[in-house]
């Protein structure tokens, strides 16, 4: 019966949601704000549906309900109970639905949290996301039931994707998930934007926490994922240009332009038409990220098996959303003004700066993502565009953006003064070059170039981040009056240093990884050691042990350095039973920043393939990316985002006045 509920909940939401579609915007043309006042209660209703559904699905997984085909594809009662929950969206239906509800979230928040935003605008946005809303619920109940039910009704069920079965793929889906879907508010700002035929510093304004949120949210998916990958899938690598990771990247990297850009809307007034078209853009790269994971063109570990029907549908949506969305742009854009103008050397010059060589890169990855699947469906010819391809043309342009970054956050709006900028930034281009001349030395011929200009460019961008923070406070004459001005500074100036820092500390760590790797293969016998990287690892002994719902061949192996024991290893190969699949375990012993990575390949009767890896600073890699999103956050929670548009001129007179 719950099972019912939730299938009913769904059907009921698409109804909402098409009076939230049409009702607030017919108001809005009309200046009828009985039916603009229908957006909020049926954005909160369309929610609340669809969470009512998702928590009776949630609900089937916790009691392994295998009359749901859902459930009984995967599920098992065995498994245990993170991975129930984990499971709802561990598959295409539950994932989409996660997806819908991620949707109408944003929906209900634009609801009770713009009440300070114009009314024609809140209307217009609300509608243009019950849109978006309507096509995803029309697609989820024609081609993806995720209450389709079984008769009768099973035992036991296959059990989720191995693969799936770990803390990282619980957690790594919602924020990805959050972060994609988030950008749908940001594209209804648009939209709502080009309908009215106008743009300004209070649009702006709206759009930049929007995009702050779901660039946050998107940043730790992606890291996460990446994490993920570097431990459960056994290669050892971090990043491997994956078409669907690169579907999640393309984006981020629109949204970090989009992120730069409003903010010179809102300041200076400036690069509106390109604002919006970023808007589009970034939300039109997440529904094609949804169409390659989910159509069935790509075979990857990260992409869900679908059928024809539901890879055209998903098509279709495309088709409607981008191509209805540029046109509308292509149609309004002569009739937005272009903003106000600057200096090429200015902060708003180094933001077009940033958006150019951040656009560009989008633009060869998305190359490298699509260039197989079309000259395949022209040709039938089957290429694979690999990381050759990604580094040779995507790293040559992020050079001269990290090189740029100390420089843009120094220089000042409308007109900078390049000289007296790079006056103070003497200590970080110091830094830089003894820093690359460092790890030019430790690599050698070898790998010595590619160190040097890793490192030097994360020292660089490290230090360079500081350099505004220090700037502003460089008149105070005793340290507690520094210390005073310090705290006193806008968390956005705080936030911006932090993100900032946050890529120099993740290019200090792929820098160092890339140049001081060390790995070893070896075919081993229990008895036998390995020495990596002044660690001698002996192979003790193998044995087999019972999971809750797999088994796991293990090797167990003794870490020593310098005689002493520093720790116990034991990496392992795990098979599922229910699904017949087998998954390599590997075994991490963290010493500080650096990793000592072990594990296992093929085996035969009488000898094993290991794998052992030493990993210097990869652990920089992902704090980078946390500390950058933290950045994100404490630019989330500066006054002038949280506050929204000034209060109106009555409730500013009724404020009391604040004692002196």
């Amino acid at each position: 019966m719950l099972n019912e509920f939730g299938h009913m909940a769904l059907v009921l939401a698409l109804a909402v949601s098409l009076v939230q579609s049409f009702v607030p915007l017919i108001g809005a043309r009309l200046g009828d704000s009985r039916l603009m006042a229908v957006a909020q209660p049926a954005a909160v209703s369309v929610f609340a549906l669809v969470a009512l559904s998702f928590a009776a699905l949630t609900v089937a997984y916790v009691r392994s309900d295998f009359s749901v085909v859902n459930v009984f594809e995967n599920s098992h009662s065995a498994k245990p109970l993170v991975y129930k929950i984990s499971g709802v969206w561990g598959n295409h239906e539950g994932s989409m639905l996660l997806w819908i509800l991620i949707l109408t979230l944003f929906g209900y928040l634009v609801a009770c949290f713009g009440k300070q935003m114009a009314a024609t605008l809140r209307a217009t946005v609300i509608s243009v996301q019950g849109w978006i809303s309507t096509a995803f619920l029309l697609f989820i109940l024609g081609t993806s039931n995720p209450f389709e039910r079984l008769v009768p009704a099973p035992m036991e069920g296959r059990d989720l994707n191995p693969l799936l079965q770990d803390i990282g793929l619980a957690i790594h889906p919602p924020l990805l998930y959050v972060g994609y879907v988030g950008f749908s508010i940001v594209f209804a700002f648009a939209v709502a934007a080009l309908i009215e035929g106008r743009i300004d510093a209070a649009w702006a304004r709206w759009v930049r926490p929007w995009t702050l949120l779901s660039w946050i949210f998107l940043t730790l998916g992606i890291s996460m994922g990446s994490y993920w990958a570097y431990y459960e899938l056994g290669w050892g690598g971090w990043w491997f240009w994956d078409p669907v990771e690169n579907a999640s990247f393309m984006p981020w990297l629109a949204g970090t332009a989009l992120l730069h850009s409003a903010a010179v809307m809102e300041k200076r007034d400036a690069l509106k038409v390109w604002t919006v078209l970023l808007a589009l853009i970034t939300f039109s790269l997440s529904l094609l990220g949804t169409f390659l994971v989910r159509s069935g063109v790509l075979t990857s570990v990260h992409a869900f098996a679908s059928d024809p029907t539901r890879g055209m549908f998903i098509l279709i949506i495309l088709i409607i959303f981008i191509g209805g969305a540029f046109s509308l742009f292509i149609w309004r854009a002569s009739e937005l003004k272009a903003g106000g103008a600057f200096a090429p050397v200015s902060r708003e010059g180094a933001l077009v700066f940033n958006n150019v060589f951040l656009t560009t890169s989008c633009v060869t990855v998305l190359i490298g993502t699509l260039y197989p699947l079309v000259l395949e469906t022209v040709t039938g010819e089957k290429i694979s565009v690999g990381p050759p391809y990604f580094n040779m043309t995507y790293i040559p342009l992020t050079i001269p953006l990290l090189i740029a970054i100390p420089f843009g956050t120094l220089l000042a709006w409308k007109r900078g003064d390049l000289s007296a900028i790079s006056e103070r930034l003497i200590v970080a281009g110091i830094v830089g070059l003894v820093g690359a001349c460092i790890a030019a030395w430790a690599g050698g011929r070898e790998t010595g170039f590619v160190a040097a200009v890793g490192v030097g460019l994360g020292a660089w961008l490290v230090v360079g981040s500081l350099a505004e923070v220090l700037y502003r406070t460089e008149r105070a004459k005793t340290l507690g009056d520094r210390w005073r001005r310090l705290r006193n500074l806008p968390r956005s100036m705080w936030g911006s240093c932090l993100g900032h820092l946050g890529v120099g500390v993740t290019v200090l760590g792929i820098a160092c990884l890339s140049a001081f790797e060390i790995e070893v293969i070896r075919d081993m016998r229990p008895g036998d050691k390995l020495e990596v990287a002044g660690y001698t690892l002996s192979f003790d002994r193998a044995e087999e042990r019972q999971g809750p719902n797999y088994i796991d061949a293990v090797a167990v192996f003794s870490a020593t350095k310098g005689g002493r024991l520093v720790a116990v290893m034991e990496p392992a190969r795990r098979m599922y039973p229910a699904r017949q699949m087998p998954t390599t375990e590997a075994s991490i012993h963290t010493v500080g920043l650096s990793q000592l990575y072990l594990t296992l390949g093929t085996s035969t009767q009488d000898a094993i393939t290991v794998r052992a890896f030493y990993k210097p600073w990869v652990l920089l890699i992902w704090i980078g990316s946390v500390i950058a999103a933290l950045g994100g956050t404490l630019s989330l929670m500066d006054r002038r985002l949280r506050i929204g548009l000034p209060a109106p001129a009555k409730r500013r007179a009724e404020a009391p006045v604040p004692a002196e």
